[in-house]
């Protein structure tokens, strides 16, 4: 089929010029002592990058790369708009990248030179930065993956791997158990945190009981984000849809956490870097609708997938499963532990990204590459 391209729209002037006056009316806000990062975003650090991002930072320089990346539309009921990077074999396999949150397809920005020779579809998936507007907003992970099974379908694609992290993972699961006859493997980042909070199997050896603990413990001290995202996602988007500051504090507190940066975000994003991500959701007004996956999460009623699937596995992501707990929802064929990087491990570590997807690619069920 021909594609016509489509790459999202320059930002208005007007729109930058609004961001500029209320980074310029930023106000320091008032807290109780604590030590920098101990309760959330530090201020002085805030205060800085936003100074740094009324005078110095210049979106559209960034954005001009973005827009120049193979952009497409694709999909009947939903369309979408997909980064469409294709091998000069038409016969390579076909590999979907899904991103999650607080990213967006940025996330893949340092792989997408790595995979010239596969077919390569990023997704930006509705109600995030660079989608194209639905009716809905958004949508939950479930109507995520009919989503993207269209649009895939639409570029002419019958069967391909998916490689995911964060929503994406609940994406790639929903995708490969509603059309396993699509997804010939996967490669995961994580599993999903439903397995341990809802219908926890009752003969959990200990280092499966242990990463449950770990896991509800993170859910207490870490998770406030996501119980708000679930529950109340408009109260918070009107918040940190008319404040810039408060979108980057938003942001900027998981981009630093969950990451293996050791404190310091700067060793992971440059300050452009952490401000494309974040201006992309200004700019695009996504806050809101990126809560979708949260607040319409439902059960997921289906069995153990049964495509292949390889998992990588980085310290610094945010529960980590031990192998036996992904076992019972994934037919694990490839379980690789590396010793740095975290949560956006397509962004910390690419090279080591790439081999969870080579593993998927060669371990695909009716077929190799």
């Amino acid at each position: 089929m021909t594609l016509t391209p489509s790459p999202p729209a320059a930002t208005p002037t007007h729109i930058l010029g609004d961001l500029r006056d209320r980074l310029h009316r930023f106000r320091t806000v008032a807290t109780a002592v604590a030590g920098p990062w101990a309760r959330g975003v530090d201020a002085d650090y805030l205060q800085d990058l936003i100074g740094y991002w009324a005078t110095e930072y210049e979106w559209t320089v960034h954005e001009q790369r973005i827009r120049e990346l193979p952009w497409v539309q694709a999909g009947k009921r939903w369309k979408l708009r997909l980064i469409h990077q294709t091998a000069e074999d038409p016969t390579a396999t076909a590999v979907v990248l899904l991103h999650g949150w607080p990213d967006s397809v940025l996330r893949f920005e340092r792989v997408l030179p790595l995979l010239t020779d596969l077919n390569v579809i990023v997704p930006a998936l509705p109600g995030f930065p660079f989608a194209l507007p639905i009716a809905e907003g958004g949508l939950s992970s479930e109507k995520l993956a009919d989503a993207v099974a269209d649009a895939i379908a639409d570029l002419g694609y019958d069967r391909y791997v998916i490689s995911a992290g964060d929503v994406g993972c609940d994406v790639a699961e929903a995708l490969a158990a509603n059309y396993p006859e699509r997804v010939a493997a996967l490669h995961l980042t994580d599993v999903s945190q439903y397995h341990f909070l809802v219908g926890l199997p009752t003969d959990l050896s200990d280092a499966e009981k242990e990463y449950v603990r770990d896991g509800h413990h993170w859910q207490a001290t870490e998770g406030g984000y996501m119980h708000e995202q679930s529950t109340k996602p408009q109260t918070i988007a009107a918040a940190l849809g008319d404040s810039p500051a408060g979108l980057a504090a938003w942001i900027l507190e998981k981009l630093r956490t969950w990451t293996d940066s050791g404190g310091d975000v700067e060793t992971i994003f440059s300050r452009d870097e952490l401000l494309t991500w974040i201006t992309a959701y200004w700019v695009t007004d996504s806050i809101g609708t990126s809560f979708t996956p949260y607040a319409e999460s439902g059960a997921k009623p289906w069995g153990r997938i049964q495509a292949p699937t390889s998992f990588t596995v980085f310290p610094r992501d945010l529960v980590n499963a031990p192998r036996e707990f992904a076992d019972r929802f994934f037919n694990v064929q490839d379980w690789q532990e590396y010793p740095v990087g975290g949560h956006f491990a397509a962004w910390e570590q690419p090279e080591e990204y790439i081999q969870g997807i080579r593993s998927a690619v060669q371990n695909q069920s009716g077929g190799s590459d």
